[in-house]
């Protein structure tokens, strides 16, 4: 006690004396921390030596940042692997090769784990040892704790640690790693990107685009499978739901293959709408589907409703405005051998609700009677806009309502960034039909599309007060025909 209180005060008075006698300072701590038994005399002597056997650089940052790569690449724009090299001090054990199993098993908890490091490498020294890497960050000051050491005296090996020089090149470190050494500091590597196929597709940010032949050159090497990178560079489309984009490295051939829930699908990325984020919402609503059932799908792009419900062994009339969708949508009808099961359009929405909707409505509803297990599905996924569709709804046919149970069940998508947006996806819904939804709906959350932006799924029989219009009694037989043809009389 008597000594840790005379190095106390020795420290003290050094740190308050002149600059030439601060170069003891170090040598105080030291031995203050070896009279309060932190670190063993020997060790002391050790560390000192091979302090030195690397440079300082290297070694005082490795505790902190130790797999980031050389941070000389901080603000490149071209990518430069050699750039990326880098020397770490790494602790290791000298182990005889015939028991190198045998301690990897052991000692698994503090052996380096990281993929595409190797754990076991050549002893320079002794062709009948290896040298196996621990984690630098399990042996911070390169002193095995007693557990260790009692595994290695079973086996009847040397604790002693020594320190290992380990390079790593551009192919030991991960995209975000590399990403997040060269953008600057403080901002983000990314904002994620989708794969669809062979393309990798990116929303690049402002401070992220003078990076973005680099970033798209990362994504190609650390991403096997991915031979094309684009960034999208302006919003979608409302009429045809596509948008412009750039690529970004790789090649530019943006026709690809796409497997989605076991279905496959070709599309031309650049001119058609795909997102793989939809892939859970697409397989909800054909399990809510059953053989026989009758789907029309208003928004139907190259097929992700349509195509697995025609499998379902439903009857599905697929419809899209985009002339390109329509192309890849009969394509992918016959790849998948459900065209004979699949009605397809081109025709805009509105056009097609009250053109082939609204004749299978009037032509299949009145047979949905009794025992009739048929449900008639209509899907309008176009967030932006299909809640404006829903007034076709009113008034769509003419005369004595079907029974309750056999109404058609809308599934419609929408935006919202509205604090409560189940509330409001449900209120705009009712503004359009004009009548209460409460009690006859249901709303689902389908993704979060960005920061305070929900995508959600609003599903409603329609009632029948808004799709039904009774003829007046004194319009006759004329009107009558004109029901029973599906048509609705013009006023007087």
């Amino acid at each position: 006690l008597w000594r840790l209180g005379y190095c106390a005060r020795l420290l003290k008075t050094n740190r308050c004396q002149t600059a030439a006698s601060n170069t003891s300072f170090p040598a105080v701590w030291m031995l203050l921390a070896q009279y309060s038994g932190r670190i063993p005399g020997p060790f002391v002597v050790v560390q000192k030596k091979s302090f030195f056997t690397m440079p300082e650089t290297v070694e005082d940052k490795s505790s902190l940042e130790l797999y980031s790569p050389h941070p000389g690449v901080r603000g490149m724009t071209v990518l430069d692997r050699e750039a990326f090299k880098r020397t770490i001090v790494v602790p290791v054990l000298k182990v005889k090769k015939e028991i190198v199993n045998t301690l990897l098993k052991s000692l698994k908890q503090t052996v380096l784990q990281r993929p595409g490091l190797k754990r076991v490498v050549e002893d320079p020294e002794d062709e009948d040892s290896k040298l196996v890497i621990l984690d630098p960050h399990k042996i911070p000051e390169f002193s095995l704790g007693e557990s260790e050491q009692e595994v290695l005296k079973k086996l009847k090996v040397s604790p002693e640690v020594s320190k290992y020089n380990l390079e790593l090149t551009y192919e030991n470190f991960k995209s975000e790693e590399i990403l997040r050494a060269v953008l600057p500091e403080g901002q983000d590597v990314t904002s994620g990107f989708s794969r669809v196929g062979h393309i990798a597709h990116f929303n690049l940010r402002d401070h992220q685009l003078p990076y973005r032949h680099l970033i798209g050159q990362v994504i190609i090497d650390k991403n096997p499978g991915i031979t094309c990178v684009v960034n999208k560079t302006s919003i979608i489309d409302s009429t045809y739901r596509n948008f412009q984009m750039e690529v970004l490295a790789g090649e530019s051939n943006l026709v690809t293959k796409v497997k989605e829930n076991s279905i496959m699908y070709e599309l031309d990325f650049s001119k058609v709408y795909w997102n793989p984020r939809l892939s859970t919402e697409h397989s909800r609503i054909v399990e809510l589907l059953k053989p026989g059932d009758i789907l029309c799908d208003v928004f139907a792009g190259i097929g992700p409703f349509a195509i697995p419900a025609a499998k379902k062994k439903c009857r599905v009339f697929a419809n899209d405005l985009n002339p390109e969708s329509y192309r890849w949508l009969l394509h992918n009808c016959k790849l998948n051998k459900v065209d004979s099961k699949v009605k397809v359009f081109n025709m805009d929405g509105r056009d097609f609700l009250l053109g082939p909707v609204r004749e299978e409505l009037s032509k299949e509803l009145p047979l949905l009677k009794g025992e009739q297990k048929t449900s008639f599905h209509i899907v309008m996924n176009l967030p932006a806009l299909a809640i404006e569709f829903l007034d076709v709804f009113r008034h769509l046919l003419v005369g004595e309502p079907c029974s309750a149970a056999d109404l058609p069940m809308v599934h419609c998508y929408g935006f919202s960034k509205h604090d409560d947006p189940e509330k409001d996806i449900q209120e705009r819904t009712e503004g359009v039909l004009g009548t209460s939804l409460a009690g006859r709906c249901s709303t689902y959350l389908v993704r979060n599309v960005a920061p305070n932006k929900e995508m959600l799924c609003i599903s409603f029989q329609i009632p029948e007060d808004v799709l039904y219009k009774r003829p007046c009694p004194e319009e006759g037989k004329e009107q009558a025909s004109c029901v029973a043809l599906g048509f609705e009389a013009m006023p007087s």
